[in-house]
């Protein structure tokens, strides 16, 4: 039998100097700072790994932290009621890890300035105690030569810090987390690495960077949908924009306005599992729209990595079955209530919970279907329905026994019926992102119409187009409105996070 050779043990640590803890008053400099020393480790790390690839020293841990911002109040503040985030609920000292603030600064800088308004206390920057993963330190987009791995003679995990599942959980969003007496309590409802974990898998879903994320999302369960917002946005650049400054479509194809053709990107193979689109706006204020597919197992994948950007809001747009028969086909539901029965959230936010409509969100999605449509006060009645959405999990709920499953909806008094819309709402309370639901009646099967294959077409050609209008019309309306009146009280606990 070969004799197998194991490794010294790995007694040195090599890491950057230690940072100075630094004081700031303006959170402009604060992120600066935390994105300086953010970049000075990821880079170190970086050239570790490749050096080790060149005949390093592998009896040596490599090692470099995330960067951390914390704040000391020592009394309560008198802040505005009407405020949502931007103030800690107690005295005490309150920490949160840092990653990509070059991706985050406007929201860092946002944040970080309510804290100093509110209170009156300045921010620290440090180095945290949590290492940076190395697969972390390498950006999307980022060639890593298979090769290098291939020569380093020892397990990577030997050498490096790896993704720490115990520190990727959702603890602080879930309102579950239990801070240790003595320790620093959460600044934020998301840790560092959590963050990193979904900007990797934002990448890997969407086939677009993070970078290109905007801060009004909409979802779809239809591919039409997709290709009605291409021809809206390639036409819209074409125009020069009308405020919109570049479509990206997945592989980062990006248009420019003005443009009629691809400036950039290349064009993937095959669509990844959610493909994304991207008309972007200055500050992030445009709109991305994301194909999920069917099912609550994917909208529930999907916004909890997309949540850990902080949109503004995410709307739903789909196709449902109606359950009333007074619906026609083609009419719009706009939800105020949910009936979960998707069970992938069960864990994470109990079904006992209510999910509140919020009424920013109601009235815009309500005035836009009256702008587009033309209709308004009784008449719109007749076009749209406002109730209970059930989600299920079962797509093929009709091929079961009836009693049950029809008595509950009746019961929920639920109007419409789909597989993604509770999961959407009810992950934008769990992670406090504003959310709403517009879905349109494709077909009634508890009372026997459904769609024939030319009826089908017809129907999607002519109401596609007009529900992504609205869908459209209503971000722009949300667009509009102060941030801080969006963000609802509606969506914060007892004690939350200072970050929103």
């Amino acid at each position: 039998m070969e004799k197998r050779i194991y490794p010294e043990p790995i007694q040195t640590i090599a890491s950057p100097e230690p940072f100075a803890r630094q004081s700031f008053t303006d959170p402009r400099e604060a992120v600066a700072a935390l994105d300086a020393l953010y970049r000075r480790n990821t880079t170190f790390l970086r050239d570790s790994f490749v050096a080790l690839g060149n005949g390093g020293d592998i009896n040596c841990k490599y090692r470099a932290y995330y960067p951390e911002v914390g704040v000391t109040t020592s009394s309560y503040s008198q802040v505005d009621s009407r405020q949502a985030y931007g103030h800690m609920p107690s005295p005490g000292h309150y920490t949160t890890t840092i990653t990509r603030p070059d991706l985050f600064e406007p929201y860092l800088v946002e944040q970080l300035g309510l804290i100093m308004r509110n209170h009156g206390v300045p921010v620290v920057v440090s180095e945290s105690e949590t290492p940076i993963p190395v697969h972390f330190a390498f950006l999307e987009g980022t060639h890593v030569d298979g090769s290098i791995a291939e020569r380093i003679k020892r397990p990577i995990r030997d050498l490096f810090d790896v993704p720490d599942l115990d520190g990727t959980d959702d603890l602080i969003a879930n309102g579950t987390f239990e801070a240790v007496p003595g320790e620093p309590r959460p600044l934020a409802p998301f840790t560092a690495q959590r963050i990193d974990y979904s900007l990797h898998r934002l990448s890997h879903y969407t086939a677009t960077s993070p970078q290109h994320f905007q801060n009004f999302v909409l979802f779809t369960n239809y591919q039409f949908y997709i290709d009605e917002f291409c021809v809206y946005a390639r036409e819209l650049m074409a125009k020069g924009g009308e405020g919109y400054s570049e479509f990206v479509e997945p592989g980062n194809v990006v248009t420019l306005a003005g443009e009629t053709h691809p400036t950039g990107g290349a064009t993937p193979s095959r669509l990844p599992q959610m493909p994304t689109y991207h008309l972007k706006k200055p500050g992030h204020g445009g709109i991305t729209m994301i194909n999920i597919g069917v099912g609550p197992s994917n909208a529930k994948t999907i916004t909890d990595h997309v949540a850990v950007l902080r949109p503004h809001a995410w709307l739903m747009l789909g196709h449902c079955a109606g359950l009333r028969n007074t619906q026609a086909l083609g009419d719009y539901v706009l939800a105020h209530a949910y009936m979960r029965e998707d069970h992938v959230l069960d864990a994470d936010l109990p079904v006992w919970v209510p999910i509140p409509p919020l009424a920013e969100i109601q009235v815009a999605l309500q005035e836009a279907v009256a702008e587009v449509t033309g209709l308004s006060g009784y008449d719109l009645k007749r076009i749209m329905r406002t109730g209970t959405v059930a989600t299920i999990d079962n797509r093929n709920w009709e091929l079961r026994e009836q009693r049950g499953p029809v008595q509950r909806l009746s019961q929920s008094r639920a109007i419409a019926l789909d597989m993604e819309s509770a999961t959407i709402a009810a992950n934008g309370f769990r992670f406090r992102v504003p959310y709403g639901t517009l879905l349109c009646v494709s077909d009634k099967p508890l009372h026997g119409e459904l769609k024939l294959p030319g009826m089908a077409s017809e129907f999607y050609k002519r109401q596609v187009a007009q529900h992504l209008t609205i869908g459209i019309r209503a971000v722009e309306k949300l667009a509009e409105m102060p941030m801080d009146r969006l963000h609802s009280r509606k969506l914060r606990s007892f004690s939350e996070t200072a970050f929103q």
